[in-house]
């Protein structure tokens, strides 16, 4: 299999693309590394961690008293530490391969932070991946900055839709479009709701109805499509390698550059990777965003799956099926649910499940009193990290909320991924990852343990392997 480069964001490249990893898993160091290798690079511009006058690491400890104040202090972290891994992204590079910026576009005050990274890493970024949410402002962004913008979608109905509504105003500007495979991907996925999640589509269909949709709007061929999520080995994709059907293609990888001796996650979530077996990554959606997303079946997934199990239904009055009282909380206030329910909840709450949580959607989730406070702490120190959080009800709006209750079904995700990318136990913590992550422990790459370089990884990609 001959792998032959392509033009991506201005220059001929190796058509092989390092996924970006929120928080600080795909930094600087792992991302100059991949530049390096002659590869187009991604590091996260999601809260990406920036460093004192001597290299230290500064902690995001936020002091404002309310949420709005630590949402203008998340701001102002994620643009230092946004500039800060592209410096040393472009350092590391030699100044070979691409250098892109990853941005979720529900995270909170996206605009800010991508403006203030292109503005304060002037240069040193040549493209702009943007997913989770419709980015309809992204082509406008890196257009003023004279940067590529490379939309993440699932479908070829939201690149149409995404075209229509603004990025025909800035076509030349267009680098490419990722396709995430929606069951696939690790991290959140484009699942919408017509799709099924248990009932999986073949990639090569979505992708050749996304470059028709890619020409009608009169998008160049040469413009490539990135495939994403479930991509392995390029020699199981040889077919699509030239394909005049499909246009230009690249392959983004965004779990194999997990296990590499740059990559800044720490040796025990490594060593677990290693273990991991067919079924063992879950596509879920207890995320606060609302999308669905693919993480490691641990003990802190498992937790979320056990607690939602946990949930009945109830009503304000004797109402229909309700008919049976159930008294809640501290001053046992009474709530109405059906007879069954009440069986199953007091059966929670003999085993110490006693603690009564009111969702959105009218139901009680059953938890212990140190989960509850856990959550309810979470809950109050919220600092704004998405434009709307279903677990804390904040939103990046002139009221600071939703309108609706807190969802107690979630949790905080910035907290969880501040702590396993800073070394925190990989079973208690989310952690993402593409379902293929099982083939780690099976393919002969990684016999005895093995750990490659990043060079060794985007050699071994590019051969086929």
């Amino acid at each position: 299999m001959k792998l032959d480069p392509i033009v991506i964001s201005g220059r001929e490249v190796l058509p092989v693309v390092e996924g970006g990893k929120g928080i600080n898993v795909s930094n600087g160091e792992s991302s100059g590394a991949w530049a390096a290798a002659g590869g187009v690079a991604t590091f996260s511009g999601v809260n990406a961690d920036t460093y004192d006058e001597n290299g230290k690491l500064i902690p995001m400890v936020y002091h404002g008293k309310t949420r709005t104040e630590r949402h203008h202090e998340l701001i102002a972290f994620g643009i230092k530490g946004a500039i800060a891994q592209a410096r040393i992204a472009h350092d590391l590079s030699g100044g070979q391969g691409r250098m892109h910026m990853n941005v979720l576009w529900e995270m909170g005050g996206a605009e800010e932070i991508l403006e203030g990274a292109l503005i304060g890493a002037k240069g040193l970024i040549h493209g702009v991946t943007c997913g989770a949410g419709m980015p309809y402002k992204v082509a406008e962004i890196a257009a003023r900055h004279s940067v590529y913008y490379y939309p993440i979608v699932s479908s070829a109905r939201a690149f149409r839709a995404l075209w229509k509504r603004s990025f025909h105003k800035h076509g030349e500007f267009l680098g490419g479009v990722v396709y995430e495979d929606p069951w696939l991907a690790g991290g959140h996925n484009g699942l919408s709701n017509s799709e099924d999640p248990q009932k999986p589509e073949a990639p090569y269909a979505r992708v050749v109805e996304l470059r028709k949709t890619m020409r009608d709007c009169g998008v160049a061929d040469a413009v490539p499509v990135f495939m994403a999520g479930g991509v392995w080995a390029l020699n199981e994709w040889a077919d699509w390698i030239g394909n005049p059907e499909l246009g230009a293609i690249a392959f983004q990888f965004g779990t194999r550059p997990l296990l590499t001796q740059e990559s800044p996650i720490s040796d025990a979530w490594k060593k677990r990777l290693l273990t991991l077996k067919p079924g063992d990554v879950l596509l879920h959606r207890f995320s606060p965003t609302g999308f669905y997303s693919s993480a490691v079946k641990n003990d802190f997934i498992n937790e979320l799956v056990e607690r939602s199990h946990r949930q009945i239904a109830y009503s304000g009055e004797n109402v229909g099926d309700h008919v049976a009282e159930l008294p809640i909380g501290a001053r046992k206030r009474i709530v109405w649910v059906t007879p069954h329910d009440r069986e199953m909840a007091l059966g929670w709450i003999a085993q110490g499940f006693t603690e009564a949580l009111r969702s959105p959607d009218n139901t009680l989730v059953f938890v212990t009193p140190d989960k509850a406070e856990e959550i309810r702490q979470a809950q109050v120190d919220c600092m704004g990290c998405l434009s709307q959080c279903m677990f804390s009800n904040w939103a990046q709006n002139d009221a600071g909320t939703t309108g609706k209750k807190a969802d107690p079904r979630s949790f905080c995700i910035q907290k969880t991924l501040q702590n396993i990318g800073h070394g925190g136990d990989v079973e208690n913590e989310l952690m993402f990852a593409g379902h293929n992550a099982f083939r780690f422990g099976s393919d002969p790459f990684y016999a005895n343990g093995f750990i490659p370089t990043v060079k060794q990884l985007v050699e071994r990609i590019a051969s086929g392997e």
